[in-house]
């Protein structure tokens, strides 16, 4: 059973990319057992950041994406 699928473009959110990629490299570099889990706590550790600091990594990112 196929389904027909439609040509329409999905606009990723603003500094989506570029954390995701952050991730990416993090996971490569760590080379963790539990994938799920490390991201869980990579996500954590920008939130604290985000939350001490001021400094949102997807704000950022996304001003390097444009």
């Amino acid at each position: 059973m196929s389904i027909a699928s439609a040509n329409t473009n999905m606009r990723v959110p603003a500094g989506f990319r570029n954390l995701l990629e952050g991730l990416a490299r993090e996971v490569l570099r760590e080379q963790p057992t539990d994938v799920v889990a490390f991201a869980a706590q990579y996500f954590q550790m920008l939130l604290e950041q985000r939350e001490a600091g001021g400094v949102d990594p997807v704000a950022w990112g996304a001003m390097l994406e444009d």
